[in-house]
């Protein structure tokens, strides 16, 4: 009896240090209070206040909750803001994107004269030896509709070679002056998955699409590996300001990778990129596959396990692959720029290795041969139903037969919303009135059950994740045209649009469990925001600011004195 009543003593006091030990503050780094919390996590939607440890979040719920139960070492009042996981853009170019910041921006000029314009005000600060390079230029927005000569280049800048690439990235325009250096003239050939444009007499008028491009990657200097530096720290600016936290950077090569490891090991790198490598770099995509993935290194800042291939090219350009040719150009399908047989010896290989394949594919016909491709590699090598998430890149044009494969596959369509409100006024022009409903088909595919990870593809859109959520909810663009929306039954709902920025994203990239909501034992990224944008009125969006971006649990954008800038 005595033994009994000792043990109870024992379990009695242990029981009461228990809650003793439970009902002390705990330690905390950081906790937020009086905020509208989205944690998207289901079991627990809806919060006001979240405690962060070090990289991690460690509780989630109201504001009595975390304050009685951690002491921190920062504590900040939100003020009722609203604040959602870290928003990550599931596509885009951050090299190229600082790039663009760092040369000519052409995205403003409204026609052709406009464009040499600039171009003639770059010439007394380019040194000698030197290139004019620029990016933006868009003929669909110009006037007359037409691709540019090089005449109005070779007036504008007579001696010294300029490479001015096109917004989508899959074509340029050059002067007299490069060509002379590429020795380019009318009796090159086109080359596979390449056109370069000519005048009635053959010779070349200026514009080279897609693959023919390579003729100039000899002959212009590259970026010293500080300027590529240079480009990360810019793009890593302007992406936390927009409340990015994360950026899946498709097609980097070797210099790349270790411009990355080079900011990291030097403390400027306060973000996190998953990359998928350059398929185009043979040689370093060959020694990646036997290195194998890198997914546990760098602290969470650099994931390198997938590789980016291209299909074809683009539809503004016309390089896009079709089924049926342009409506505004009969006889012209666009570009394969891959067979079906090297992307599926591609596919294996990646599977074989251990990564994930990324690969371009805008046109119809081109998602139909990326699709058949992914299903004869996975059928090849008795992966079908493993959790391999082949990823196509853009799925602008999609067939309506191809439109329940993804999910049966379980390739996953990444999609970048800005690019229908952009393409919109003139989309229907290359495809159609039957076609254009096969386009940026948002809608049909998440019906038959697919996710679609969003992104900006940036530089080609902004990288504005604020944006492409505002387009993916109204399919209009910024003045709000179309009134009610383009095509509107493709619409995303918003809580559909959050996903695709959040944890959509974070899936697409083996992500899940470590980031894309605010729960406990998940990285402590998140975004605090001026104004709601699952309640506000639509066109206030657009004004919406990014307050914090908080990475790792660190505070690495403040609007009231942070870095970076807004994006636009």
């Amino acid at each position: 009896m005595k033994l009994k009543i000792a043990l109870s003593v024992l379990a009695l006091g242990a029981a009461v240090l228990v809650i003793l030990l439970l009902s002390r503050p705990g330690d905390a780094s950081m906790i937020l209070v009086n905020g509208v919390i989205y944690t998207l996590d289901e079991r627990k939607p809806a919060a006001t206040a979240v405690a962060i440890r070090g990289d991690r979040i460690v509780a989630v719920g109201s504001d009595r909750e975390i304050t009685s139960s951690f002491r921190a070492e920062r504590a900040i009042d939100l003020g009722g803001k609203p604040v959602y996981p870290g928003f990550i853009d599931a596509h885009a170019h951050m090299e190229g994107l600082g790039a663009a910041l760092m040369n000519l921006d052409l995205s403003g000029a409204h026609s052709e004269e406009e464009s040499a314009s600039l171009v003639s005000g770059a010439v007394r600060d380019t040194v000698r030896g030197g290139w004019i390079r620029g990016r933006g230029w868009d003929q669909n927005h110009w006037p007359s509709h037409e691709f540019p000569t090089r005449a109005s280049l070779d007036r504008a800048a007579p001696s010294i070679p300029v490479f001015l690439t096109r917004v989508d990235g899959h074509a340029v325009w050059v002067n007299t002056r490069a060509l002379e250096i590429a020795r380019i003239d009318e009796n090159t050939p086109d080359v596979p998955g390449g056109r370069i444009l000519r005048d009635r007499s053959g010779k070349p008028t200026g514009v080279f699409i897609d693959n023919a491009v390579e003729a100039f990657l000899g002959v212009i200097p590259p970026p010293s590996a500080e300027e590529r530096a240079e480009a990360l720290r810019r793009a890593v600016r302007v992406c936390i300001a927009s409340g990015l936290t994360e950026v899946h950077d498709m097609g980097v090569d070797s210099e790349g990778v270790a411009a990355y490891k080079h900011l990291i090991a030097g403390g400027e790198f306060p973000f996190r990129v998953y990359v998928a490598i350059a398929g185009s770099a043979g040689e370093f995509w060959a020694a990646c596959r036997k290195s194998g993935p890198v997914t546990d290194g760098y602290g969470g800042r650099l994931t390198v396990r997938a590789v980016k291939f291209y299909a074809d090219g683009a539809l503004g350009s016309r390089g896009a692959a079709l089924i049926e040719p342009y409506a505004d150009d009969p006889g012209n399908r666009g570009l394969t720029l891959m067979s079906e047989s090297a992307l599926r010896a591609e596919a294996a290989q990646a599977l074989d290795a251990g990564f994930q394949i990324c690969t371009h594919a805008i046109g119809d016909r081109a998602n139909a041969v990326v699709l058949d491709a992914y299903d004869s590699a996975l059928a090849s090598k008795g992966a079908k139903g493993r959790d391999v998430r082949f990823r196509i890149e853009h799925a602008q044009v999609l067939a309506d037969v191809d439109i329940g494969r993804f999910r049966r596959l379980g390739v996953l369509p990444v999609m970048q919303a800005s690019h229908c409100t952009s393409d919109m006024p003139w989309a229907e022009e290359r495809l159609g009135p039957l076609r254009i409903h096969e386009a940026y088909a948002w809608r049909s595919l998440l019906r038959e059950g697919n996710i679609i990870p969003g992104g900006s593809d940036a530089p080609v859109e902004s990288p504005n994740p604020l944006w492409g959520f505002y387009a993916a909810v109204t399919r209009q663009d910024r003045s709000g045209s179309p009134p009610g929306g383009w095509n509107p039954g493709e619409r995303m709902t918003r809580a559909e649009a959050l996903k695709s920025y959040t944890i959509w994203g974070a899936y697409a990239a083996f992500q899940e469990k470590e980031k894309g909501t605010i729960e406990p034992g998940k990285w402590a990224d998140l975004v605090v925001l001026s104004d709601d944008i699952m309640t506000i009125d639509p066109p206030a969006m657009l004004n919406t600011r990014v307050e914090k971006t908080i990475i790792a649990g660190e505070v690495v954008y403040d609007a009231r004195g942070g870095s970076g800038g807004p994006a636009h």
